[in-house]
C-alpha cells in the first residue's frame, strides 16, 4: 500500500518511489551487488570487456524504427529552455518538444558507441554492458519501469562462433550463480521468414503472423490458427501452417542437431541456415562438460531447437535465442544477431550479436549466500565513549581482517538492535566501554 503523509495544511502526499521503480534496503542492495559481481567475473573470464554508455541518447536515435515496441515505451526528456508557450507550440512535433530520451535497452546505445569509437576497438570486439534502463511499462509483478540489464555482445564476427561464445558464457554464468540445468532455445529469423514464405504468407502479412506465432505456447495450434484467420491473412497459408503444426511427430531424444532441425522445418529448408545452426550446436555442446559426456545429453541438453521462437525485437536478422531454466516457466534472458543496426550509424555494415541476462528475474532465484563468519561486525558502545576511542576500536577491527564495522550506540532494546544488524548482513558484534584498550573487543556471533 502507498505510504501517505498528511501535512498540517491538509495536503496529502505519497512518499513512495514512482510507480514501477523501487528502493533497495542495504541487505537487498548487497545481494544484488553479489550477483552482479559474479556476472561480471564470469563475463570477463570469457574475454569480454566492460564499457559504459550514457543513460541518455538522442531522441531521434531512440526512435529510428529499430527498437520495436520498446520505442513506444521510451521516456522522452523535454528540450531545455521551453516555456509553457513553447511546449504548446511544439505539442504536435515530438522532435521540437524533445531532443533526448532515457535509453530503453543497451543495444541501441552499444551500436552508437561502436560507431563512435570503432577506430580504438579491436576488429572483433567483445563488450560487457551492465546498467539501468527505463521503459514506460504498466507496472506489475516482475515488470518494472526501471530495471537493470546485463548484456554481452560481439561485433565484427559473422560466424556461428560468436553466437556459441555468447551462449557458453551465459550458461557458465548462471551455473556460477547456482542455477545449474539451464538451457537455451535457438532459432533463426531467416528460417522463420523462409518457413512463412513457404506456407504462402506475404511479406506484408509477416509481422502480424509472427506476433500470433509467438503465442503458440499459450494458446496452442488451434488458437494460433483461429487468430491468424481473424487477422484475415492468406487463407491457404493459414491452412498449410495449421496442417504443419498438427502433423504426426515422433519423439526426439536428441533435441538439437541437423536431423532435428530439418525435421522441425518444412521440407527444403535452406542448407546455409541449417549448417549455421548445426555448427552453433556442435560448438556449444563441445564446451559444455555435461553435454559432451554424451550419456547426460538427454537429461541436461544445453540447446533445444525451437522453430517457432520469435523474439519481438525488429532488429534481429539471424540467430535468436532464449535462456530457460527448469525452475521457472518464463525465460531468464535472450538475444540474437542484429547485423543491420550498426550500419545505420556507421554507414557500413558490421556483424553483431548479443545476449542479455534478465538480472531482475535471476536475482530473485539466486540462493542467499552465507557470509563468512566475523567479516561484518557491529561495534556497540556506551554513550560516553570518546569519538577518538571509538575510531581506534573500529580501526583495530579492520586491521584484524574484519571486512565491515559499523558503530552503534548501546540501546535499551539490544535484541532489536542486533536483529536489525543481522538483517543488514552483519555477522557479529562487539561491545566497548570508555577506557577499553583498542584491539581487545571480543567479537561474538549474531546468530
Amino acid at each position: 500500500m502507498p505510504l501517505r503523509v498528511t501535512w498540517k495544511d491538509g495536503r496529502v502526499a505519497t512518499v513512495n518511489p514512482p510507480r514501477g521503480m523501487r528502493d533497495f534496503l542495504p541487505a537487498d542492495k548487497a545481494r544484488r551487488e553479489r550477483v552482479l559481481a559474479v556476472i561480471r567475473e564470469r563475463y570477463r573470464a570469457h574475454g569480454f570487456d566492460e564499457i559504459e554508455t550514457p543513460v541518455v541518447e538522442e531522441h531521434g536515435r531512440l526512435h529510428a524504427g529499430i527498437g520495436g515496441d520498446n520505442e513506444k515505451l521510451s521516456y522522452s526528456i523535454l528540450r531545455r529552455g521551453l516555456d509553457a508557450e513553447g511546449i504548446r507550440a511544439a505539442a504536435d512535433d515530438p522532435a521540437a518538444l524533445s531532443d533526448l530520451g532515457l535509453r530503453y535497452d543497451l543495444t541501441v546505445p552499444l551500436a552508437r558507441f561502436y560507431a563512435t569509437n570503432r577506430g580504438q576497438l579491436p576488429t572483433v570486439f567483445r563488450a560487457i554492458q551492465i546498467g539501468p534502463v527505463w521503459r514506460a511499462e504498466r507496472p506489475q509483478k516482475g515488470r518494472y519501469r526501471q530495471f537493470v540489464q546485463c548484456d554481452i555482445d560481439i561485433m565484427g564476427d559473422d560466424s556461428a562462433r560468436a553466437e556459441a561464445e555468447l551462449i557458453v558464457a551465459s550458461l557458465d554464468t548462471i551455473d556460477a550463480l547456482g542455477l545449474e540445468g539451464g538451457m537455451v532455445r535457438v532459432n533463426d529469423r531467416r528460417a522463420l521468414d523462409w518457413m512463412l514464405d513457404s506456407f504462402g504468407f506475404t511479406a506484408d502479412e509477416r509481422p502480424g503472423v509472427l506476433i500470433t506465432i509467438d503465442k503458440l505456447d499459450k494458446i496452442g495450434p488451434d488458437g494460433v490458427a483461429a487468430e491468424l484467420r481473424e487477422r484475415a491473412v492468406t487463407a491457404g497459408a493459414v491452412d498449410a501452417f495449421d496442417a504443419f503444426l498438427k502433423r504426426p511427430q515422433t519423439r526426439e531424444y536428441n533435441p538439437y542437431g541437423e536431423r532435428q532441425i530439418r525435421k522441425a522445418l518444412p521440407e527444403g529448408a535452406p542448407d546455409e541456415i541449417v549448417a549455421h545452426l548445426v555448427s552453433l550446436g556442435e560448438a556449444v555442446v563441445a564446451a559444455r562438460p555435461s553435454a559432451a559426456a554424451g550419456n547426460q545429453l538427454e537429461a541436461d541438453p544445453p540447446l533445444v531447437y525451437d522453430p517457432f521462437l520469435v523474439r519481438g525485437m525488429g532488429y534481429y536478422t539471424g540467430t535468436i535465442f532464449e535462456l530457460a531454466h527448469p525452475s521457472v516457466s518464463y525465460s531468464l534472458g535472450g538475444g540474437g544477431r542484429y547485423d543491420g543496426m550498426i550500419g545505420r550509424f556507421l554507414g557500413q555494415q558490421v556483424p553483431a550479436v548479443g545476449f542479455s541476462i534478465g538480472f531482475e528475474r535471476i536475482v530473485d532465484l539466486v540462493a542467499e549466500q552465507e557470509a563468512d563468519q566475523a567479516q561484518a561486525v557491529v561495534l556497540v558502545h556506551d554513550a560516553d565513549v570518546p569519538v577518538a576511542e571509538l575510531l581506534a576500536h573500529k580501526s583495530a577491527l579492520l586491521r584484524d581482517g574484519i571486512a565491515r564495522v559499523r558503530l552503534e550506540r548501546r540501546a535499551k532494546n539490544m535484541k532489536a538492535l542486533l536483529e536489525r544488524s543481522a538483517a543488514d548482513g552483519y555477522t557479529g558484534f562487539a561491545s566497548v566501554r570508555s577506557g577499553d584498550e583498542p584491539g581487545t573487543a571480543e567479537v561474538k556471533p549474531l546468530a
